[in-house]
């Protein structure tokens, strides 16, 4: 730190306004006159601030003046609170004598009845004497046979008339027996189906001659009859049919 003292401001010249008197000057000159010196005052102090030495000194005078500043009054400490009073306990309560209780009755033992004698335990039952298996059912009698169907109805033997005839039987006279001269009349069975047509021919009464007895079975095989019906049922039935070989 340096501990040479600070030089002392330099004293400024003298203004000589000449021999003029302030109150020779207008308000105009003296307003003028006031601003000048103030200027030229600043100017002044402006310059010694610019010097290294000044500018140090100025900074370590400015602490000093700190000094001189009156400080600043601290605002009044507001009173403490009231001490709160001490709280005066209760008297304690009065001891209250409580009564003893009465002592409790004794109970008295209670009668009990003596438990009833055991009774005696029971007889065994007598063991049922063994039952005899009963004897093996008698097997059950075969089941009688089923009885058979019931035949159809042999067909019945129905004569015919002229106006039953559809087709008549036309018998054809072979040669042998025509030169043979072999006459006769043969009766042929046939059974009629439910169309009206031979199903079968059977030879009743031969004519005695085997030519003639062919020649009456083909011709009755080619004859046709009107069906019959019963209840709207149409039936099978038997019919003769008288044919006769006779020579002109």
């Amino acid at each position: 730190m340096d501990t040479t003292a600070p030089l002392p401001p330099a004293p400024l010249p003298p203004l000589h306004l000449g021999s003029a008197s302030p109150d020779a000057l207008g308000p105009g000159a003296r307003r003028v006159l006031v601003g000048a010196m103030l200027g030229a005052h600043l100017l002044a102090g402006w310059a010694l601030l610019q010097v290294p030495a000044v500018r140090e000194a100025a900074a370590e005078m400015a602490p000093m003046m700190g000094d001189l500043i009156a400080p600043t009054p601290e605002a009044p400490k507001p009173p403490p609170p009231p001490q709160p009073r001490p709280k005066t306990p209760p008297p304690p309560p009065a001891p209250v004598l409580a009564a003893k209780p009465p002592p409790l009755p004794v109970p008295q033992p209670a009668f009990v009845a003596p438990p009833p004698p055991a009774e005696p335990p029971p007889l065994p039952a007598p063991e049922a004497p063994p039952v005899p298996p009963a004897p093996p059912a008698p097997p059950a009698p075969p089941a009688p046979p089923t009885p058979p169907a019931p035949a159809p109805a042999a067909p019945r033997t129905v004569v015919l008339t002229d106006s039953d005839w559809v087709r008549v039987p036309e018998i054809e006279y072979p040669l042998a027996s025509r030169r043979l001269k072999e006459e006769g009349t043969v009766i042929v069975r046939a059974l009629i189906d439910t169309r009206g047509a031979p199903k079968q021919v059977l030879l009743q009464r031969s004519s005695g001659h085997a030519r003639l007895d062919q020649a009456a079975l083909r011709a009755a095989m080619a004859a046709r009859v009107k069906p019959r019906t019963e209840n709207g049922v149409p039936f099978e039935f038997w019919i003769a049919m008288p044919l006769a070989f006779e020579l002109e």
